[in-house]
């Protein structure tokens, strides 16, 4: 898979392939068959490989407070999928059902459950988040180019700023009025906004949370 996440890197999501993954280690395609019978099970199986590189045990950590542990994970998801900015056309074209991340949802499955959640709330509220989180980074990602390295955040968001400042106010006033919270969509304080908001949304006083 290292050869795959560097063709990601590199060309973006089009040219992770079996042929670019042979070229690349510089054998035969045939010789990855064995492995992979098609893209899709190279793209199911980087998109898990890149679900996998944050240790998702920190939401089995009982001894710290299920919000921080919830924020720990998303956060590092975050920092690592937007270190490969092509990953975010993976997150939203293959399937993640590889072991990584079966292993991400089973551990947010019971972490909701500590949380208060019965069984079967847990398990929708565990894709809802899943949805904001991944959602989030991808269109955050959307925005980079895929094939070089994020900007820091603080250029990325004077660059979204000064493109709000070239909108006419009359035609937009509310988008002016907003420009600076708006250009900082992108930014790691909204992604914690929104993550504590969805959070506050699942687990609300009631029986079971629902």
């Amino acid at each position: 898979m290292t050869a795959a996440l560097r063709l990601l890197d590199e060309r973006g999501a089009e040219a992770v392939s079996i042929r670019g993954i042979a070229a690349e280690l510089g054998v035969a395609p045939n010789a990855l068959y064995t492995y992979f019978p098609d893209k899709a099970a190279v793209l199911r199986t980087l998109v898990d490989r890149l679900i996998g590189e944050h240790d998702a045990e920190v939401l089995a950590d009982v001894g710290r407070p299920w919000r921080e542990r919830v924020h720990e994970l998303a956060l590092g998801l975050r920092t690592r999928l937007l270190a490969h900015p092509g990953a975010a056309a993976l997150l939203l074209g293959a399937p993640m059902d590889g072991p990584q991340a079966l292993l991400l949802g089973e551990r947010l499955f019971a972490l909701l459950a500590e949380a208060g959640l019965d069984d079967d709330v847990a398990i929708h509220a565990g894709y809802v988040l899943i949805v904001y989180i991944l959602g989030a980074i991808a269109l955050e990602a959307a925005e980079l180019d895929p094939a070089r390295p994020a900007p820091p955040e603080a250029e990325r968001i004077a660059a979204r700023r000064a493109g709000f400042a070239a909108l006419p106010a009359d035609r937009y006033p509310r988008t002016a009025a907003g420009a600076d919270t708006i250009a900082a969509y992108i930014g790691t304080g909204q992604f914690r906004w929104g993550l504590d908001r969805v959070l506050d949304g699942l687990i609300r006083p009631g029986p079971a949370g629902r």
